[in-house]
Order: C-alpha cells, then structure tokens, then sequence
C-alpha cells in the first residue's frame, strides 16, 4: 500500500513539475542554509582551538599589574628573572618556565625595514610555546649568559626582509643593535586573539635587556605544566610564591596577573559555540517557511484533485489510504528538498571554508538531523491538506467540478 501510495505521488509531482520544484526549493534552501551556519560554525570553533593550542601546551602566562587592570603601574613592581627561577624551583608539575620581555623595534636589511616586535627569550621559551626552527639552531648558553648580538626570525619577518633569499648568516639591524641570523621559526600564523604570531623576532633575553630594553624588567613569564588537571593548582601555588615574593599583605589585591591559556580557550570556543547555535537556530526558521509552502501547495493540489479524490472514494478506497496517498506525497517533496540541500550545503561548505581560512568540518549528525527535520516538515505540514482530502464527501466531490 506505501509502495502505491509513493507512485502516485511521483506520479502526482510529474505532472506539475515546476510547481513541484519551486514547493521543494524552499525545503533546499532550508536544509542548506542550517547544514552550511552549522559546519562554518564548527570549523571556527576548531580554528580557535587550533590558534589557542599553538601558544603552547597547557599554558600559564604570568604578568605584572593589577588584575583586570591595563598592564603595569605604578604600585605594580615588574616581574625579574629571580621570580621565574623561583616559580621553576619550587612549583611542582611543571615542565618548563620561559620569561621573557618585549620591545617594539625597527628591523633593517639592506634597503627593507619592517615594524615588529623584539623578544628576549631563553631556549626554554621553544619548549614552552611548543615553537620549532624551520632553519638554522637555537641559541647557545654563551649567547645567553654573555648576551650576544644574535637572533631568530619570525616568518613574517624574514619574508618582509628577504623574500626568497636565505637569511641565515646575514646581518640585520634592530634599531641601533646589528645581530646576526641564526635562525628561522616554523609559521604559526593568525593567534586566536587576531595578531601574526610570525611577526617578531627572538633574541637572547640578556641581548634585549642590556642592549634594547636598557632594564632589566621581565614583562612575561610563561610556564608549561605537565597535566592539564593540574593547572588550577599550579595557579594557586604560583599566587601564593609570588605573594610572598613580593610582600602583598593577606588583605591586599593581587599586583599581578595569572591568565590559564584553557580557561581561554574555553571561553572563546564557548562563544562561537553559541554562536553557531544561533546561526542554525535562524537558518532552521527557512525550513518552517519552506514547511508552510509545502502545506499550501498540498491544499491547492487537494482542491484541484477533488474528482479524483471522490472517484476513488466512490470505488471503494478508504479514508487512510487516500490520507495515506497525499502524505507520502508531502514527505516525498520535503524529503526529495532535503536531499537536494544536503549535497548543495556539503560543497557549498567546503568552498566556503577554504575561502574562510577555517577548517572544513563534516558533522555527520547535524546532516542526519537536517534531513529528519525536513522529512518532519513534509509529515507535519501535509498531515492537514491530506485529513482533508480523506475526510471530502464522496458525493460532493464527484459533482466538483
């Protein structure tokens, strides 16, 4: 009897095939549209986990300044070298602690200069941001203790002053400091927070406190904990030694700043998560309307099959059957929409995704749901034009004219 029941609703979209196309077309764009909000959604969400995870392997960035509060101040002594030794002495679970200080500079070469970023680091810093070389080596503990005129480029960096040309061995100038190339770091690209983390360059801490910087503050320390279940630990014990450290009376703020790259992360992928959410729930609003277009489609092909409705009532059909007849013929447009969008939105979002520079992210589960919601749509919304149509009066249908 369903088997039936779908040939005539084949039968049935044939015979007003345009009409038919455009009942579905809003089933298609529906379907589309949710499957498309959704997987870009999700693929921003990876991106951002992505960039998060490329600061570093379960990372704590430590700084000096009020909490909450724009960066140092006055009341704010900054953070020293002795603090980190401190922090990697005598907290536990930790793998690796990399201060470091930054200060903004002119890199020149040859007729090219670029704006970046100086940063003074030790080979713990490699480590900790989990950063490899793509050329050329890291530091040697002579550069480090005797704070050599040497340096490591980011990719940004190298291809704003070189190009093509290999810089290893060149000479560069960072302000008035001239310091050979070392080496050359892997791409990282865009952070989650929207800077080039290509764009600096990395010299021995000692180089940038004595030759650039002319002090000796440390504006960051980061530190790399073994366990992520430790983190929350390793926060409060690094608070408490810095506390001490730094002579903060019990009822007295912090004058310092402990951010967990985690917390982070789950914050910003929180977002997008809702997000997308949102963006699904709008798109998902196209497929009740695609919904109401199949219901009145089904009300003018009920009206004007009424004869034939009341024929096949006089010949002894049952109420179920031509109830049954016009339904499968709604699911069948609904679900024929659904299957049309599906394909659509699967290329649609993997082109989308390349242009977006997000990862192309295929969620078996949201396509499924997409396809039973539209398959849904076609039940509810062609249940009432097929009641219809199997409640008509027999008599009164054969004399429709």
């Amino acid at each position: 009897m369903i088997w039936n029941a779908f040939l005539l609703a084949l039968r049935a979209i044939r015979r007003n095939v345009l009409r038919s196309f455009l009942t579905v077309l809003g089933i298609v764009i529906g379907v589309a549209a949710v499957i498309i909000m959704v997987s870009l959604g999700q693929g921003a969400t990876e991106k951002v986990s992505q960039q998060i995870a490329s600061l570093g392997s379960n990372l704590i960035m430590v700084r000096s300044g009020q909490r909450g509060g724009p960066g140092q101040t006055a009341e704010a002594p900054p953070l020293t070298l002795r603090d980190a030794a401190a922090i990697s002495r005598e907290i536990g679970s930790v793998l690796g602690v990399a201060p470091s200080a930054s200060s903004a500079t002119k890199a020149v070469f040859g007729n090219a200069n670029w704006s970046t970023s100086a940063t003074g680091v030790d080979n713990q810093y490699f480590a900790v941001r989990n950063w490899s070389l793509a050329q050329g080596r890291m530091f040697t503990e002579n550069e480090l203790r005797g704070g050599k005129a040497v340096c490591i480029l980011g990719a940004t960096v190298r291809d704003q002053l070189f190009g093509l040309q290999d810089p290893l061995g060149s000479q560069i100038r960072l302000t008035k400091l001239s310091c050979e190339v070392i080496g050359v770091l892997t791409t990282k690209g865009q952070s989650a927070f929207g800077s080039d983390q290509d764009d600096i360059v990395l010299v021995p801490l000692r180089t940038l406190q004595r030759r650039i910087a002319g002090n000796q503050d440390i504006g960051l320390i980061q530190v790399s904990v073994q366990d992520a279940d430790a983190t929350a630990r390793v926060q409060e014990d690094i608070a408490r030694l810095l506390r001490e450290r730094r002579h903060i009376a019990a009822n007295e703020e912090d004058n310092f700043r402990i951010m967990d790259m985690r917390e982070i992360a789950t914050t910003l992928t929180g977002t997008t998560k809702v997000l997308t959410s949102l963006l699904g729930a709008v798109a998902a609003v196209s497929l009740l309307v695609g919904g109401i277009g199949i219901m009145n489609i089904m009300l003018v092909s009920v009206t004007e099959r009424t004869r034939e409705i009341g024929i096949r009532l006089a010949i002894g059909a049952l109420e179920h059957e031509v109830l049954l007849q016009f339904l499968v013929e709604a699911v069948v447009l609904s679900s024929l929409g659904g299957i049309v969008g599906i394909v659509i939105a699967v290329s649609a979002s993997a082109a989308l995704a390349g242009i977006m520079q997000v990862p192309f992210v295929f969620n078996p589960g949201i396509v499924a749901l997409a396809f039973l919601f539209s398959a849904a749509v076609g039940v509810i919304f062609g249940y009432f034009p097929a009641r219809k149509a199997a409640r008509l009066d027999p008599i009164d249908a054969l004399r429709h004219e």
